[in-house]
């Protein structure tokens, strides 16, 4: 190879343009310049607002925590449907054993970066976060998380308080308040955002005045061309409407609700658009370990053309681990400029009430961030900063004190850690696979002879021509199979489609599209009002199924009344192991029940109310 071919990565771009006006005035925290001198040995240091570590009530912080083997990994590279369920049997667990740890009053050791004890966890603390989980997590994010980062220097970190605390302060650095009739509207900014999205971030968003921008999406996610795709949107924007917008926020594994994953091609294509119209990425990634191999193979055996999602690029830097190697890679891997925020999170990785989670960007933002940081929340706890710490990193010697997470009182270390997340990503993958295994075989309402004869000789005075009389597909209407007599009996199967769904390639739901029209009531009722009425039925005994209704995922009112009542959101995450196969054929044998309903009495009115003027049912 010729090395003097090889240029050094370019330095990110300044972004101080985007820069809200407060941002722009942040300034230093005066008080965090003393914190030097507090490490200088003997110093008696009354300048510091410190209440005394000796006085805090916890002597240890202790738990008993899971070995980070103790559940299955699936495969990361399945060469076939076959292999593609392989290790997918219902079982989740591999080793049941468990560790005690135990987080000192006082630790032994010296170094910042390896102190974990209450004294320091549970004190006032720099805005980074707790010095051992942050150097950690600094070194995670760039080394086996994100290896190919384009920019000279690369990423920096800091930790934040879940992926909504990251989002809202994302938020403060890179827009403007705006209110109507007190600002001009030329002034307004946007928010790119999916189609439909996580509406905690638009419930987060709207309220700060910005312009809520939908992007059109098909199963990947967001889509770069077409019609409503996000050139479309940027080349047509009308400016009567605001400025055009200079964010977006994306989720891009596993989005939420539709389970979307984007392809690298695909972000390729989203990223060079961005470039080209200075936008800045926002990019939050719960379910970025959480991607499923399998759903590409089982979509395949459907006979689908499925690309794969050519997640390593030639010559790339190996994480040093094959779990993560074959996850397809955060936009910060083509970040050339600079332009991507990405948020983690340990909510689906740990547990939600950690409120635990870092931010990933070139150093000028983090910077930016840290100051924000510093007059807000300052830092997460301080008990669960120690107690993740704990786990994953240990002691830091025989005098330290503490236990960490792995059987020998050591922490998990990096390679533990990994194998805790393919055990994760193997324990939701199970799930996915058997809850779409039972919605495949129940998405078709298989009318047999016999049941068509008894409806029909229940309802012969309504539908004297015969079951085809009745409007629905029986009888050589839409989606019959045939149908053939046989004395006095019809005998008839037909296959009514009710749904259909992708096999989610992340993340924890099925995005299930109904298909109403063929249901016999299609046209008696509003389409909404039809797909609310099934909603409540779904919750009714014997079914006792509760989903999520496509129109509260819909970040402007017009998307949920255009088509937000035409969709279902199945989280099979939420579900312990052993009730997954019941309840996904209560869901199943619900919409067949609500399928043979054909008179509008049959309906509860109460459940079909108000639709047209509220498509959130929820």
């Amino acid at each position: 190879m010729d090395h003097s071919t090889v240029h050094p990565p370019p330095a990110p771009l300044d972004l101080s343009h985007h820069f809200s006006r407060t941002t722009l005035n942040r300034k230093e925290s005066s008080i965090k310049e003393f914190y030097k001198y507090f490490a200088i040995p003997g110093i008696g240091n009354l300048a510091g607002g410190l209440p005394n570590a000796s006085l805090f009530p916890y002597d240890t912080l202790e738990a008993s925590v899971a070995l980070p083997q103790r559940f299955k990994p699936t495969p990361n590279h399945p060469s076939s449907a076959a292999a593609a369920v392989e290790g997918l049997e219902v079982g989740n667990v591999q080793d049941a054993g468990t560790a005690r740890v135990l987080v000192p009053k006082w630790s032994g050791t010296k170094d910042v970066l390896r102190k974990i004890d209450v004294a320091s966890a549970l004190q006032y603390g720099t805005a980074q976060g707790y010095p051992p989980l942050a150097a950690f997590l600094r070194r995670f994010t760039r080394e086996q998380m994100h290896p190919n980062v384009p920019y000279a220097g690369g990423p920096d970190i800091i930790l934040s308080c879940g992926n909504t605390d990251g989002f809202v302060k994302a938020l403060q650095l890179l827009s403007n308040e705006w209110a109507d009739g007190v600002d001009r509207i030329q002034d307004r900014q946007g928010l790119l955002v999916e189609e439909f999205a996580y509406m905690n971030a638009i419930q987060a968003a709207a309220p700060r005045g910005l312009n809520i921008v939908p992007v059109a999406m098909d199963e990947e996610g967001m889509r770069p061309d077409g019609r409503g795709g996000l050139r479309d949107v940027l080349e047509s924007w009308d400016e009567r409407a605001g400025t055009r917008p200079h964010l977006m926020y994306t989720v891009t594994v596993g989005q939420n609700p539709t389970s979307g994953t984007l392809s690298v091609a695909r972000r390729r294509a989203l990223y060079q658009l961005c470039q080209a119209f200075d936008v800045i990425i926002i990019e939050d990634d719960p379910y970025w370990y959480l991607q499923y191999p399998s759903a590409i193979t089982s979509e395949r055996a459907r006979g689908k053309v499925v690309a794969d999602m050519a997640p390593a690029a030639s010559g790339s830097i190996s994480s040093g681990y094959d779990f993560l190697d074959a996850l397809v890679p955060s936009y910060l891997s083509l970040d050339s400029d600079g332009r991507v925020v990405r948020l983690d999170t340990f909510s689906k990785t740990i547990a939600p009430g950690c409120r635990l989670g870092w931010m990933t960007a070139q150093p000028a933002l983090v910077e930016r961030i840290l100051r924000i940081t510093e007059t807000s929340t300052q830092q997460p706890s301080g008990f669960v900063q120690a107690m993740v710490g704990e786990m994953i990193l240990g002691p830091a010697g025989g005098h330290d004190g503490g236990r960490g997470g792995a059987s020998d009182g050591h922490g998990w270390a990096t390679d533990g850690w990994v194998r805790w997340l393919a055990g994760l990503r193997g324990a939701y993958e199970r799930r996915m696979q058997t809850m779409c295994r039972i919605l495949e075989e129940g998405k078709y309402l298989v009318r047999s002879r016999g049941a068509i004869s008894e409806f029909f000789r229940q309802h012969q005075h309504q539908h004297p021509r015969g079951p085809g009389g009745c409007g629905c597909a029986a009888g050589g209407g839409s989606g019959s199979s045939g149908s053939s007599v046989i004395g006095e009996s019809w005998n008839v199967v037909d296959k009514v489609p009710m749904y259909d769904f992708v096999y989610p390639r992340g993340g924890m739901f099925i995005w299930l599209e109904l298909n109403l029209s063929t249901h016999p009531l299609f046209h008696e009722l509003p389409s909404a009002a039809l797909s609310r009425a099934l909603w409540i039925h779904l919750t009714t005994a014997p079914f006792l199924v509760l989903v999520a209704p496509g129109s509260i995922f819909s970040p402007t009112a017009e998307i949920a009344k255009a088509k937000g009542w035409r969709f279902f959101r199945l989280c099979f995450a939420a579900v312990e192991e052993d009730e997954v196969q019941a309840t996904s054929h209560r869901f199943v044998a619900g919409m067949n029940s609500f399928w043979a309903k054909r008179a509008l009495k049959d309906l509860d009115p109460d459940r079909t109310a108000g639709p047209e003027e509220d498509c959130t049912p929820m």
